[in-house]
């Protein structure tokens, strides 16, 4: 009977320093392959900037050539050259909208999200400042980034969206409230606070891709390869969706290369850090204002 106790007691003892092995061995690998710096890192950073350039540079082809050059040719060319040219830019188009938003993913949970989102605790790394005491507000604040495209998407189909002066405030002003909220109750840092701004118009930017501008073009593409007039609410929703996208792209962009927007973190002798939420607004107005000139420049652009 003791000799048996005395073997179970080795065989929990074994068991014990085994689940110990593991556990450090887990956290070992955690630090080396998840984190700023890490493998894992550095693997989807560069799938996410060549699906990133793949979808984005596409967008820019359509709003600013494939539209005006559209517009050049007779009926019987379109028929000939839409049905072969949009199947393939739309396949690679929103697949690199697919990638682009997966990767995307993987590096918010692996910069921001790991080991930095428990309740109660101290925050930290690229998240939190090192005094933020994480709180359910920045799990809230997580998963508006990701529920606002509902939010959108309902808005631009009332009637509020035919005044496009109105919704274009109102959609100003709500962003304003989203990122406010994300810096004073979510407690995101700087780069945070950037990031999922940009998480947020990406996600939306994917959404109108896959569920609104490819079901869209199916049609009007079979339309014109059947010689038919495409509809016009078709065409009208794909074409706004499209621009709405590319107005979201470059403040997107701004977002994206938060590691190297430091200054604009305040601190210094332009502003606070509590006035650095302002600072990104700033830049969503400026690069919508950039895109409005990019798309009058692109009407005067002619061919030979």
């Amino acid at each position: 009977m003791e000799q048996q106790l005395i073997d179970t007691t080795y065989k929990l003892i074994d068991t014990t320093y085994s689940i110990s092995d593991t556990v450090g061995i887990a956290e070992k690998l955690s630090k080396v392959f998840i984190g700023e710096g890490s493998p894992i890192q550095s693997i989807f950073k560069w799938l996410h900037i060549i699906a990133g350039i793949t979808w984005i540079g596409l967008l820019y082809f359509f709003n600013w050539i494939n539209g005006h050059f559209a517009a050049t040719l007779d009926a019987d060319t379109k028929k000939k050259v839409v049905p072969e040219l949009l199947p393939r830019a739309l396949y690679w188009f929103r697949w690199g909208a697919a990638w682009t938003w997966f990767t995307g993913l993987v590096l918010l949970y692996v910069l921001y999200w790991h080991q930095n989102l428990a309740i109660g605790e101290i925050g930290g790394g690229l998240m939190f400042d090192s005094t933020t005491e994480v709180t359910y507000w920045a799990h809230i604040m997580i998963l508006v980034t990701f529920l606002a495209v509902f939010l959108y998407d309902y808005l631009y189909k009332t009637g509020l969206a035919a005044n496009v002066r109105l919704i274009t405030g109102i959609s100003f002003i709500l962003i304003g409230v989203v990122v406010y909220c994300m810096k004073f109750c979510g407690g995101f840092d700087y780069r945070a606070l950037n990031i999922h701004l940009g998480a947020m118009f990406g996600t939306i930017m994917a959404f109108n891709v896959w569920f609104r501008i490819w079901p869209a073009q199916q049609q009007i593409i079979s339309a014109i390869k059947n010689g038919d007039t495409p509809d016009g609410d078709l065409v009208a929703l794909a074409g706004l969706r499209s621009k709405h996208n590319t107005y979201m792209s470059v403040p997107l962009l701004w977002t994206m290369i938060n590691a190297h927007t430091s200054y604009f973190a305040g601190g210094n002798d332009l502003y606070r850090t509590d006035h650095n939420w302002i600072a990104l607004m700033a830049v969503v107005a400026l690069g919508w204002h950039i895109v409005w000139q990019l798309y009058k420049k692109s009407g005067t652009i002619k061919g030979m």
